[in-house]
């Protein structure tokens, strides 16, 4: 598998921002980590595995980056100030990040494409959160034992970047005639949660915002899966292994 380590200054972070590619060219499909969790998590804990076949084939060429949140939402500071930054990791996500990415991947397949994003844990949330904020840049979602509202974090703290960046909150806000809708409809949204160990707030979430979601007419495929499906590594190699050949296929 072709694997190339890249990183560049970033002026949004003010620090430079690493990656890895995997692949030589197919669909860019960017992935984001669990909590905290760095741009070689994906590689060294096992989940590229489960992407490689695709990868080999040419199907696929995923892009991995560092998650926003030790220096955002966990932070030591003040709520607005952790979602300052937080916001600045989505636009640097966005406006440098994803520009990047592309060119690496218009350069291979010879025209753009829109990218999957997927994400597990804490990374469901920050994956959901860009597609559903940007359905220009992206056509394919697979959240992975997520939560969709910053509310387990921010607790009783709101104001505009808690709200833009909780899902939940701004597709319950959002007009039943907005045009974002038809473009989720237009692409392919997995949101999985098991009902095993540590998964008791996921389900939560991921079961409030299938059903806002449904509300608002957004077609996605919710799968819970059973009591033995825990929090952890193993299942999400499962899960991975289950959907990523079903969203390609669509």
């Amino acid at each position: 598998m072709q694997t190339t380590y890249g990183k560049f200054y970033s002026g949004r972070l003010g620090r430079d921002a690493e990656y890895k590619v995997y692949g030589s060219g197919g669909k860019p499909v960017l992935v984001i980590p669990c909590q905290c969790g760095r741009f070689f998590e994906f590689e060294d804990l096992g989940m590229i595995n489960v992407y490689a076949p695709y990868i080999e084939q040419g199907r696929i060429q995923v892009f991995t980056i560092d998650s926003p949140d030790g220096g955002s939402l966990f932070a030591q500071d003040s709520p607005r100030a952790r979602m300052e930054r937080y916001e600045a990791w989505i636009n640097f996500v966005v406006h440098e990040a994803l520009p990047c990415f592309s060119g690496i991947n218009e350069r291979a397949n010879g025209w753009n494409i829109r990218f999957m994003v997927c994400g597990l844990s804490l990374g469901a949330l920050h994956a959901a959160n860009l597609f559903f904020r940007f359905p220009e840049k992206f056509d394919a979602l697979m959240a992975l034992s997520g939560i969709y509202t910053l509310e387990y974090i921010t607790g009783d703290y709101h104001d505009d970047l808690t709200y833009n960046n909780s899902p939940q909150q701004f597709i319950a806000g959002m007009p039943a005639d907005h045009p974002y809708i038809a473009q989720y409809n237009a692409s392919r949204i997995v949101l999985c949660v098991g009902r095993g160990a540590w998964e008791n707030e996921t389900l939560e979430s991921t079961l409030r915002f299938a059903e806002t979601l449904k509300a608002k007419g957004i077609e996605a495929w919710t799968d819970v899966w059973g009591g033995d499906s825990r929090h952890d590594w193993d299942w999400w190699f499962a899960q991975a292994s289950y959907f990523l050949p079903r969203l390609l296929d669509y």
